[in-house]
């Protein structure tokens, strides 16, 4: 459905005063689990794009340039689009995600914005990058063990296949930087409402009533 979706994702049910939501830290005390989460979270990235999702973005709340630029890519999608704001919660769940969006300093080492036809880079002065290894992502440093600037990942927002969309979506601190940005944008041949409309109008020309009076006279009649 051609609809734009925006979660602010605190990890915790706040406005109801602090109940554990489906993406809390495992083993997470609140007032609904006071001995901890028996639950592992989910990820709302893999949860959009394993639906096969066609638009995933991430920002943080205090990156409000990056939300604006993910929020304006979210609405001239065609389509369904899902825009993850990741939200301190001052009450319930303060520092959340402090440990990678806590300060400026701290984002540029433990994020990475993503953007379609650039290089994977990140760090204090891009100094890191991702590469494809193994069948998995890699964290490098650019220039040493002889992984120079070309084998540097360049960000595909637009291929249908979601394989590697799928893993920058989940993945997490500390073994990786946190992505963020448009990490998926693939745009449908049709939307739902476009083939709707399409629908009725085959239907409307193969029909043989086109007017009210079609209708009264269709089938069996009798005159009185």
């Amino acid at each position: 459905i051609n609809l734009n979706a925006i979660l602010f994702n605190n990890e915790i049910y706040g406005l109801t005063k602090g109940q554990y939501s489906p993406t809390s830290k495992l083993g997470k005390i609140t007032k609904t689990s006071p001995y901890g989460t028996v639950e592992k979270p989910f990820n709302p990235g893999e949860l959009v794009i394993g639906a096969k999702g066609t638009f995933f973005a991430r920002s943080i709340d205090m990156e409000v340039n990056l939300t604006k630029e993910c929020l304006i890519a979210a609405a001239k999608h065609q389509g369904m689009s899902v825009t993850e704001v990741l939200q301190n919660c001052v009450i319930f769940n303060d520092k959340t995600h402090a440990a990678f969006a806590g300060d400026k300093a701290t984002r540029l080492e433990h994020t990475i914005t993503l953007r379609h036809g650039e290089k994977m880079l990140f760090g204090a002065n891009n100094e890191k990058g991702l590469v494809f290894e193994d069948m998995r992502l890699k964290v490098v440093t650019v220039g040493q063990d002889g992984y120079t600037l070309d084998k540097i990942l360049t960000h595909d927002a637009h291929t249908k296949d979601t394989t590697l969309h799928s893993m920058l979506a989940a993945m997490k601190y500390p073994d990786y930087p946190v992505a963020l940005g448009v990490i998926r944008s693939v745009e449908d041949e049709i939307v739902y409402d476009q083939a709707v409309e399409k629908q009725v109008e085959e239907v409307k020309a193969q029909s043989k009533i086109h007017c009210v009076d079609d209708l009264l006279h269709s089938g069996a009649t009798w005159e009185i």
